[in-house]
């Protein structure tokens, strides 16, 4: 008999109401290689449940990537750690195991612009989502532009809800963008809403004794930073400007121009 004899459209039906696609998609030809090669009942749906099992992983990552919104060239694969002291590299190293989101640990990185804090916390990300969790990573301006307007709609806790799926949050230059009382209350409300039951991982260009600038009131600072840190690891990152390098390169390549061959 062949796959188009076999085909039973109620099967089929049934199999997509139960959320089998891989099922539906594959029993067909699965049913003729069972048959060819002899395999027992149980072989041929073992065969079916691994490509479904598969199928579903495959679809799962895919989602995981889309929604987290990575940056596509910050993996770790472009990551040169050998710029990085031993002791960071090796906090790292650790990072990339990804046990922290179980014990809602935080990440902090701090540093100076170009130092490579954005680029480290994207592949610790993307090291996340290859583990399976879910993860988003912003910048805090565009979180916080979420949130007001969700604010302003009367849809704060929802939003806040809606984020709470995610097992990270990781958000870029959490001191770049100097905030006013609205904003800093709906980041405030954010952190403390995570406080003890998801992760974040935050870039920062300013030392926590200048988050002052960040959240405006004195007691709300303290508040904010002891959110944060209170279970977190915090990564340093020194040197000099990564981007700064790069732009120096560029500008003494185009000065010397390319290399000729000698000639012989």
């Amino acid at each position: 008999m062949t796959a188009a004899t076999l085909r039973d459209e109620t099967l089929e039906l049934r199999l997509k109401g139960l959320g089998l696609g891989s099922f539906g998609k594959h029993y067909l030809e699965l049913a003729e290689q069972a048959a060819l090669e002899g395999w027992h009942h149980i072989r041929y749906l073992a065969e079916l449940v691994m490509l479904e099992a598969s199928e579903r992983a495959d679809r799962r990552m895919t989602r995981l990537l889309k929604d987290a919104k990575l940056p596509r060239d910050k993996t770790q694969a472009t990551l040169d750690q050998n710029r990085f002291h031993a002791p960071l590299r090796g906090q790292i190293k650790q990072l990339m195991r990804g046990e922290f989101v179980a014990g809602a640990t935080n990440v902090c990185l701090i540093g100076r612009p170009g130092t490579g804090k954005t680029h480290v916390m994207a592949a610790l990300a993307r090291a996340l989502v290859e583990r399976g969790h879910p993860v988003l990573f912003t910048t805090v301006s565009s979180l916080v532009e979420r949130l007001l307007n969700a604010k302003r709609n009367l849809r704060l806790a929802r939003e806040l809800k809606r984020l709470d799926a995610f097992d990270c949050l990781a958000l870029d230059d959490i001191g770049y963008v100097q905030h006013d009382r609205a904003e800093m209350e709906v980041l405030f409300a954010l952190l403390a809403e995570r406080y003890e039951r998801k992760s974040v991982m935050i870039t920062s260009n300013l030392v926590f004794s200048k988050w002052d600038q960040i959240f405006k009131d004195p007691m709300t600072t303290a508040a904010a930073i002891d959110r944060v840190v209170h279970h977190a690891v915090v990564l340093e990152f020194t040197g000099t400007s990564m981007r700064a390098e790069a732009a120096e390169q560029r500008a003494a390549l185009a000065k010397t121009g390319p290399a000729t061959p000698s000639k012989a």
